[in-house]
Parts: C-alpha cells; sequence; structure tokens
C-alpha cells in the first residue's frame, strides 16, 4: 500500500469510528432486552454459517453509508447518512427507521478491507439476504444481480480487486413489498392486522472469506438409518474430497470419493437425532488435489428418517425414526420489535427456541418467513422441530411471478436441505399465492424425497403431499386422517392478552380476549388437552397454536412482542407432558339455549344509548328464543334466526346470592361479542368460536350483580360467514390435578 492510500485509509477509519461513536437506536413504541446490547461493533457477530465453517473470514455487520434516491436514479455522490448493517432500514436497529417505497432504491456504501494473503484465493463476498433485488458492485464494477428476499447469494470479489487494501463496496437495492408478485411473506407498506412492517435491504450478515481455487462450494447430506450411513455430495472444483464423521472426540466413519458424486459415509449404530434427544456428529470434509488437502470445512449433521405410517389403530401417522411421535408447538413469525426482520443478537434468536422448549413444546412452524442459519442451526441443536412454509405472496399472478416463486422455492430447500430439524416443506399458507399446486408438491417430493411436504396450510386442500391440515380458531378442531395423508391442525387457538407496558400499540387483538396471565394459562391448557384428545380419535398428528410471541398489533402470543412471557410456563409444559387440571364441577346459573331454548328480548335496529341498562324500556322489542343466527354456523343452536349485521339482546335473570365461587360466561359467538351485567361491561369477545366455552367475567361487572333481579345484556356483531349468539352463566367449582395416562 502506497504512504497516501494509507493515510486515506486511516481518515477513512476515523471518520467511520467519530460517526459510530454518534450511533443510536431509533425511537421505537417497544425493544427487547437484548436491543441494549447491540452496537456498531458488535452486531451479530457470530459465524453465520455453521454447517460450512472456515477459520479465516471477516465480518462486514457494522455502520454503512446509505441512501433513499428515486428508483431511476444513478448512484448517488453522497449519502443521507450511516446505517447499521444488517439491521433493516425500516427498524429501529437500524438507527435509520424509514420506509422504503417501491419508487426508490436504496444504496449502501462501505469501504472493505481484504488481507494480501487472500489475494491467492478467491475472496468470495457473502450475504446471508436482501430484500430483495440486489445490485453488487465493487470499485465501480458490477459483480452481479440478485433477485430473493430470503436466501444467501455470494460474488467472487477476485477480479474486481485494486491494489492496496482498501476496497470499494456499493449495493443497490429495490424492493417492491407488497406491491409486487415475489414473494414477500407478511411484509407490507400499510401494516396492520396480521400484516407487518417491511424490511427492505440488507437484514442478515454480510461477510468475506479467503477460498481456494480448487475449494468447496456446497454440501449436501442426507441420513440413510437403513444402511446406517450418511449419503454426502460435495461440491467443488477439486477432483476428490474426503470427510470424516466424529461423534464428541471419537472418529466414526470416513469416505473418500469423487468430488459431485453421493458418498456413503458410514455412522455405525447412529444416535438419533430427535426433539428429545437431538443427538448430533461433527462432520470434517476436505477436498483434496493429489492427496493433498486444498481446503477443509468443518460441518455437522443429525441421524433421524422421515415417512408416513399406520398405527396399530390403522390411523396414517408422521413417523419420526420410524415412531409416531406428536408434534406439538408454536406459529412462529420471526419478527422483533427492535429489528423487525432480524434478532437484535444471536442470544435473542435462540431465546425463542429456548422459550418453545420450556414450554414443553417441540415444533415451531416457521411462518411465511426464512430465517438466518443460525436460528436452523439452534433448533438441531437444543431439539426443535421445524415446519417451513415457503414465503407467501402474490405468486400465481403470471407466468413471471411463477417463475420466480420456483426460483425462491429451490433456494429455500437447497440451502436448508442439510438440517435434520426441518421435517416438512409447505407449498402455500391459506391459498395466499397458491398456483400449480400437484405440480408444486410432486416437484419437491422428487427434489427432496428426505422430508413430508404439505400442499397447503389450511383453506385449499388440493388433496396432495403427506398431510390434510385445517386451520381452527380457537379450537381446536381436525381433520379426518386419510389412507395416504396424515392429519394435522396447522393453526389453532390466538387467544388474547395485552400487558400493559409491553404492547406496540394501546390496541391490539387476539381471537380470543382474556383477562390476565392466570385466564390466559388455564384457557390453553384447556385447548392443549383437547388438541391431546385429538390425537387418539380421529388421529391428529401434529398442532401449531397461535403464535410465539405477539407481532406489532396482535397479542396473541405466549410471550409479548418483546418477549415477556405471558403464560405460567410449569402449567403449560405439565399441560404439554399429559397433566392437566382436572374439568372444573360446573354449575349452571344462568342457562344458555344448548339443551333448552332461553327467551329473549332482542332487536335488530340499533337502540338508545342505554339499552344495557336495566331501567331501559324495551317493552317494544321482539321477543324470542335462543340461540339466534342461522343454519350451517359451527356449533349453532337455532332457536330464532338472525341474518343482519347486529343483534341487541336483553334478559332479565333472578339470583339468590351473588357469592359464587368462580362465576364464568358461558357463551358461542360468531362473531363480536359483548356482555353487560346491570349495565356494566362483563366481557368483549373479538372474532368468532365454533362451539361453547367459558369465559371469565370483568371484575367491575361482578361486582354490579346483586341477590334478586339483574339485567343481562347482550350484542353481536357479524361481519362475514356463519353468525351466530347465545349466552349464559355457570359457576366452576376447581378439582384437583390428574395426569392423562398415556398421552
Amino acid at each position: 500500500m502506497s504512504r497516501l492510500a494509507g493515510v486515506a485509509l486511516a481518515a477513512m477509519i476515523l471518520a467511520h469510528a467519530a460517526i459510530g461513536a454518534e450511533w443510536k437506536m431509533a425511537a421505537t413504541p417497544l425493544k427487547t432486552k437484548w436491543a441494549d446490547q447491540v452496537s456498531p461493533t458488535n452486531a451479530l457477530p457470530e459465524y453465520p454459517r455453521p454447517q460450512m465453517v472456515r477459520r479465516a473470514w471477516q465480518n462486514l455487520n457494522g455502520l454503512w453509508d446509505y441512501a433513499v434516491v428515486g428508483r431511476g436514479d444513478p448512484q448517488p455522490t453522497a449519502w443521507d447518512g450511516q446505517i447499521l448493517v444488517p439491521y433493516p432500514i425500516e427498524s429501529p436497529l437500524s438507527g435509520v427507521k424509514k420506509a422504503v417505497t417501491p419508487n426508490q432504491r436504496l444504496w449502501y456504501h462501505r469501504v472493505i478491507t481484504v488481507p494480501e494473503a487472500w489475494r491467492t484465493q478467491r475472496v468470495m463476498l457473502h450475504f446471508g439476504a436482501c430484500d430483495w433485488e440486489a445490485e453488487v458492485l465493487l470499485n465501480g464494477q458490477t459483480l452481479g444481480v440478485h433477485r430473493g428476499g430470503y436466501d444467501p447469494f455470494a460474488f467472487d470479489l477476485s477480479a474486481a480487486l485494486k491494489p492496496g487494501a482498501a476496497q470499494d463496496l456499493v449495493v443497490a437495492v429495490f424492493d417492491p413489498t407488497d406491491t409486487g408478485t415475489q414473494p414477500h411473506g407478511k411484509q407490507v407498506l400499510h401494516p396492520g392486522g396480521i400484516m407487518y412492517t417491511a424490511t427492505t435491504g440488507l437484514w442478515q450478515t454480510v461477510w468475506i472469506e479467503p477460498v481456494p481455487k480448487q475449494g468447496i462450494d456446497a454440501l449436501k447430506m442426507v441420513p440413510d438409518l437403513d444402511a446406517k450411513a450418511l449419503r454426502l455430495t460435495v461440491t467443488c472444483a477439486a477432483p476428490q474430497v474426503a470427510a470424516v464423521a466424529m461423534d464428541g472426540d471419537d472418529k466414526v466413519g470416513e469416505v473418500t470419493g469423487e468430488a459431485g458424486k453421493e458418498l456413503l459415509l458410514p455412522v455405525p449404530d447412529p444416535k438419533l437425532w430427535t426433539p428429545d434427544h437431538p443427538h448430533l456428529y461433527r462432520l470434517v470434509v476436505a477436498a483434496t488435489v493429489g492427496g493433498r488437502a486444498a481446503d477443509r470445512v468443518e460441518s455437522y449433521f443429525g441421524m433421524r428418517s422421515v415417512r408416513l405410517g399406520k398405527d396399530a389403530k390403522g390411523i396414517t401417522r408422521l413417523l419420526l425414526n420410524g415412531q409416531f411421535t406428536m408434534m406439538s408447538g408454536f406459529l412462529d413469525q420471526g419478527f422483533w420489535p427492535d429489528g423487525n426482520y432480524t434478532a437484535p443478537t444471536d442470544e435473542a434468536l435462540k431465546s425463542d427456541i429456548e422459550v418453545t422448549k420450556q414450554l414443553g413444546f417441540n415444533l415451531a412452524r416457521k411462518h411465511v418467513k426464512v430465517e438466518p442459519e443460525r436460528w436452523y442451526y439452534w433448533c438441531d441443536k437444543l431439539g426443535l422441530i421445524v415446519w417451513q412454509d415457503m414465503p407467501a405472496g402474490d405468486t400465481g399472478k403470471n407466468d413471471e411471478a411463477k417463475a420466480q416463486y420456483d426460483v425462491e422455492l429451490k433456494a429455500l430447500i437447497e440451502n436448508h436441505w442439510n438440517h435434520p430439524s426441518i421435517l416438512m416443506w409447505i407449498a402455500f399458507n391459506e391459498g395466499w399465492g397458491q398456483h400449480d399446486t400437484e405440480r408444486i408438491v410432486a416437484w419437491i417430493k422428487g427434489f427432496d424425497p428426505s422430508r413430508w411436504v404439505s400442499n397447503a396450510s389450511g383453506w385449499t386442500d388440493m388433496k396432495c403431499g403427506d398431510v390434510i391440515d385445517m386451520h381452527n380458531y380457537p379450537g381446536p378442531g381436525c381433520p379426518k386422517p386419510e389412507e395416504t395423508r396424515a392429519a394435522v391442525l396447522g393453526e389453532y387457538g390466538g387467544l388474547g392478552l395485552g400487558i400493559e407496558g409491553h404492547t406496540w400499540t394501546g390496541k391490539g387483538w387476539g381471537y380470543r380476549a382474556e383477562s390476565d396471565k392466570a385466564n390466559l394459562t388455564a384457557s390453553i391448557i384447556k385447548l392443549l388437552h383437547k388438541v391431546h384428545d385429538l390425537v387418539d380419535n380421529p388421529g391428529l398428528c401434529g398442532a401449531v397454536y397461535t403464535q410465539t410471541t405477539d407481532c406489532e398489533v396482535e397479542q396473541n402470543g405466549m410471550m409479548t412482542y418483546d418477549r415477556l412471557l405471558k403464560v405460567d410456563a410449569e402449567a403449560i409444559a405439565a399441560a404439554n407432558r399429559g397433566e392437566y387440571p382436572a374439568e372444573p364441577i360446573t354449575k349452571v346459573i344462568v342457562p344458555t339455549s344448548e339443551t333448552e331454548a332461553q327467551t329473549w328480548r332482542y332487536t335488530l335496529d340499533k337502540p338508545a344509548d342505554d339499552w344495557i341498562k336495566p331501567d331501559f324500556d324495551d317493552s317494544g322489542w321482539k321477543q324470542g328464543p335462543g340461540g339466534f343466527g342461522t343454519a350451517g354456523t359451527p356449533g349453532a343452536i337455532i332457536g330464532t334466526v338472525w341474518k343482519t349485521d347486529d343483534i341487541w339482546l336483553r334478559r332479565t335473570i333472578d339470583l339468590d346470592t351473588v357469592s359464587f365461587r368462580d362465576l364464568h360466561i358461558r357463551a358461542h359467538h360468531d362473531e363480536d361479542l359483548d356482555v353487560y351485567f346491570n349495565g356494566v361491561a362483563a366481557l368483549h369477545l373479538p372474532a368468532y368460536i365454533t362451539e361453547y366455552d367459558v369465559f371469565p367475567i370483568d371484575k367491575a361487572a361482578l361486582a354490579a350483580l346483586k341477590p334478586g333481579r339483574n339485567t343481562l345484556a347482550v350484542k353481536c356483531h357479524q361481519t362475514v360467514g356463519g353468525q351466530y349468539v347465545d349466552v349464559g352463566l355457570v359457576d366452576l367449582v376447581p378439582r384437583q390435578y390428574w395426569r392423562s395416562a398415556g398421552k
């Protein structure tokens, strides 16, 4: 390096250090405990590719220059400021927190240094992921363009390197988010409901490494329990490869052979990978030329098998290592209040998995998102089964969109098929962008026959693949198992509880509201009990509770968005072990119309505001038997047909006492339900349920009850689909815990 170049580089480093000292996280309504650990010098410093490790590498995470300009504008000559990579520009941890529109382009810039010793090899620039289209330039020379928001990609820098250590790196990003047809998951420009803030640009680790010219490019590992071996394919330019399998420090098998060909690496008496005992073997692979190692990487693998089969009752089951293992866990969306798509730290990424295991679950359905490699590494290591969604988009719109879906689906599978934790690929979620389903499922089965395939989780089942999957909120429910397809429950639950000081906004939602931690825990345990009952009849094989954490305005996680646990962990874990509170003794205080029709006053026209008051004159209202709704609504017992958007109900009830052990409302509603006691709000339930259930009562409403005559007032609002409402009161007398034998 010349003296002048050295002075310039030193000045650049000092300038970046000065700006780095000024960096701070942007304002946010919520952050996790890990956010304060992040700085420009330690942004995700861990090695990003645990299944193909080289010793020499350089992390490029940290402060980069950025600018947002018009999509058609040339490369900017001045920068808007600095951004902390790899946190997306929309995130607080980026230090910017700025939206990028489809009419704009996001530019990144930084100077990188390449050690002189690396220049005899290929210098590879790696991107964990960049959403969505990235053009990469080094020293003004275009290295290439990548399209795809979830898959890693790399470019060889060697030909574009200039003399000296300092090299000028630029990345230009275009992202149409939900205005395009590409896979984008739940990212939208205008978040709300079940859709969330977008991620644009670099959102996983950026790094460089030296790779020998005849080095290893890829590994493919397929466990074969019948052969007691690992089927290993090594892609590299060298003619020969050698591989050694290790169990700790003990060598268990080795193989040499031709690069690019499948080799059988012996694994005698294999220790199996299961969620309870996630055993992993070490793997060392070398590319050899003339008997000498030209390259060496370290990896790992797990030995396990996946297939369909029948149990003793003839029920089609999902078999892991030849045994039926009930899979129960979370819908896991992988969003963060401080990093959006990017976890603030590796410890945070790991923590979600640890909490899932702590609660007694063994499954995560990774929902329309693909995580960084280290998330799957922790699933492999800690023992968490993964059902992996293909990210959704408007991918069925035209031939170009379908082709892009195929490209990104292939990348998803190729980049993750070595992880023993991933047991199922899910092609589509709820019909979003669904197209050519039979073709796609057949292709996946042929491309990766070592895993199950779901054609669609919920909704539009095209009767192909290995599972029939339903969504049922709150549920649970179970489709009927088929001769060649097992039954799974792809989504259920969604019980909502907002914790003060831990919400994204003041107002949030769940599929059913709970009043506090104790009631949320009790309600989830009831759902888990029902899930386990469905295992034997009709034959449920897997169930996915919505969801791991709250997500922006959604408040239906078992943790808040900033990762505070909202349930009694040991009680949930006990339920997952088959230990449940016994069903309470139920004493009917005010009957519903389940066994005998109850008479109500009702109106379909909006009444005066004081309609909930005891002294309101409802003599002009109609009178009819409950329940109220339309035939065909699941769980409904129709006494009076109701087809309008809203219905208002009133009923006078006589109470001998107000001393109850645990008074609850028993109700069935479709959709939004509000209940009042003597003019005081007792219960609000959004959305709908499909059967009668019991719900806790607000303390102020309980206090409003009195011996003698009381007024029960009810409103139900309907938007789409079936509709129904019926309400009563029950007193619940708890019993002791019991263990569900054999579950």
